[in-house]
Order: C-alpha cells, then structure tokens, then sequence
C-alpha cells in the first residue's frame, strides 16, 4: 500500500518541484497540499504544468492544519520559511507524523547558534536534538527511521558534499577556506521584492548577504564536525540572471604542507582515492574526470550534484567545484531522498 504524504507550503518554487515530482513518485499517495493563497483552488488551476498527471485536477489545496493533515498523511513535508515551519512541527510529530523540514528550523544544533543567524529565540528548542540533518550521503544511518529530518540547504549542499571527505581523510587544512556561490534567482523564493524583479536581475551578477549569509551557520556547523574542530570559513554568495542552479567554486590553502616529501603527484592521487571511496556508489554525486568541470546545464532537472577538483601547482592550492539544481538536490529532491531512506524505499525511488 503507497503511503499517504502531503505538503505543507506547496506553491512556493521548493513546494512546486516537491509536488511535481511526489506526483510521479511510485511509492507514495499525494493526499494533501497546503497554501492559504490558493486554498480551494486545484492543482492544476495553479500548476497547469501538473494538469495531466494523476489526481492534479482534482486535488485542492487547503488551508494548513496540522490534526487535518495528520489524520490524512504518515509523511509530511515543510516547504516553509524558517520560522514557520517549527509551528507545523511540533503538533504533527505529536501526532505520530513523519517530519521532513525544507526549512532551516531544524538544521542547527545549538539554539543559541540559530539566534545568532535567524535573529530570533528558536522556538521548539528541546526538538534540535531529534532533529537529523539530511544530506544522506553522510548520515544515511541516523535518517533510517527518523522521525524528524531537516534537510540542508542549497548552498550548504554544494559546499558540503565536495569538503566533508576531504576533512575527514585530512587531505586538507580546516583554516582557510574560501568558497565562492552563485545561485540563479530561484534561490531566494517566490516572492515580489524589487531585488528578484527581472529587470533588477537580468544582466546583472551581484553578491550579497556578505560576510555572514544564514546559511555559513549549518555549513561551519557540518564541516567542524567533519574536521572535529572548529571550522569558520569565508563565504561569499552571488546572484546571477538564471533560474536555477548553484555553481560552488571552494579554495583551499597550502595544499603544497599536505603533499610533503611526496609531492603534489602523491597528493592528487589521495585526493582521487578520497573521492571515489566517498562517492563511487553513491547515485547523486557525481565525481568528473579528465578535462570535465561541473555545468549547471548537466544537473538543473535533476537531483544529482557533480564536482570536481584541480591542484594549481603555481599557488598549491586545491581547487574543488560543483554544480547542482538548488530546487532539486538543493532542496525537494534531497527532501525526498531523505524520505525514500527514513521510509525503506529504494533511495533513488521518484528521483530518476
């Protein structure tokens, strides 16, 4: 029997991909989707996109509640702003709900970290510890069977994946490093501010939320476990005129102090050995070779995230790059990832 999920928050870009792509998932029944702007409406009358897909034109889209979506859904998911998102998941993991968070209410460990970056008390402090962050390429284990899973952000992601192998196997210095973003306009929401209008973002690339964007806190938060030290590194996030996709470029110093007597030679071939035993089987990541580089045009659609890395012989520096769909991998597609391992099914189930 398909088990029964919902969304809540399901007209933002997230909650849009997320219900597309439930709506093909094989495994599961999209019983509920939420949003106080469009409640009573179909989904296909807001999504036309959606409308030749099983069930779009007469599923509706209700006001969120949590004991009515509790009754109607074992699994539901949080396409929510920070903040909001905690309101829903406190009552719904009280009445035996699966949780996945899109959000940032659960990703962080210490509440005092999440005011320090959110600019607010958390309110659902005592969940911070249930919570399981859900990239599952590192905590495959702890999503088996979790009950509340906050799945990280896209940036996050793309800095994450390509960094944890490489401090945990040492091959790098935690002090130093530098990561450099760029996400299409998508990243920021679907919502009418003079920033994200087209005219203020075509031909134009501008960073912004420097030095201290909110997602540095979950990414310092992961690495420094990884490293099992503190981590602070210096990130610097970009618009550009695209709709989707981040491409993450990661600088690293001294990478000439790691290669010793050995040389840089030696310390390419740790590099590749440290990425194809981290990486090899796993179904999302993607490690190039030869003359590739990461292109957001061979991953936006998709929930694969691809990377690769050079050593520049004339700094010593390594050079680690990645690409990935900050809708997809970045968000609802990790989110779903997350559900197909907490949940037992194949964990590429709805994904490919």
């Amino acid at each position: 029997m398909k088990k029964r999920v919902a969304i809540v928050g399901a007209s933002g870009y997230s909650g849009e991909e997320l219900t597309g792509l439930l709506l093909r998932h094989p495994e599961v029944e999209l019983a509920a989707i939420t949003s106080r702007h469009y409640a009573g409406q179909t989904l296909a009358q807001v999504f036309p996109r959606f409308a030749h897909l099983p069930g779009a034109r007469t599923l509706q889209f209700t006001e969120p509640d949590a004991e009515s979506l509790a009754r109607q859904a074992q699994v539901v998911f949080l396409a929510l702003p920070h903040g909001v998102a905690v309101e829903f998941a406190a009552p719904l993991l009280r009445f035996g709900c699966r949780v996945v968070d899109l959000s940032a209410d659960f990703r962080l460990r210490d509440a005092a970290v999440y005011r320090e970056f959110y600019g607010r008390e958390h309110p659902a402090p005592e969940l911070l510890s249930q919570a399981v962050y859900g990239l599952p390429e590192v905590y495959r284990d702890r999503i088996k069977g979790a009950s509340l899973i906050a799945s990280p952000g896209c940036y996050p992601t793309s800095v994450l994946i390509p960094v944890i192998p490489l401090l945990k196997a040492g091959l790098v210095k935690p002090a130093g490093i530098i990561a450099d973003s760029l996400s299409g306009v998508s990243g920021a929401g679907r919502k009418a501010e003079p920033d994200y209008l087209f005219v203020e973002c075509n031909e134009s690339v501008r960073p912004y939320a420097v030095p201290k964007h909110r997602h540095l806190s979950e990414i310092e938060q992961e690495l420094s476990l990884a490293a099992g030290e503190r981590v602070s590194i210096q990130f610097t996030p970009h618009l550009i005129p695209v709709n989707r996709g981040i491409l993450t470029t990661l600088y690293f110093e001294s990478a000439r102090s790691f290669a010793g007597a050995s040389g840089l030679e030696d310390l390419a071939a740790n590099i590749s050995a440290c990425y194809q035993a981290a990486y090899q089987q796993e179904p999302f990541v993607r490690v190039l070779e030869g003359k590739a580089l990461p292109d957001t045009k061979h991953v936006v659609g998709t929930n694969v995230l691809e990377l690769a890395w050079r050593l520049d012989p004339r700094t010593g520096r390594l050079i680690v790059m990645s690409a990935e769909d900050n809708l997809i991998k970045g968000a609802s597609g990790q989110a779903i990832q997350c559900m197909n391992v907490a949940c037992g099914y194949p964990e590429t189930a709805g994904l490919l």
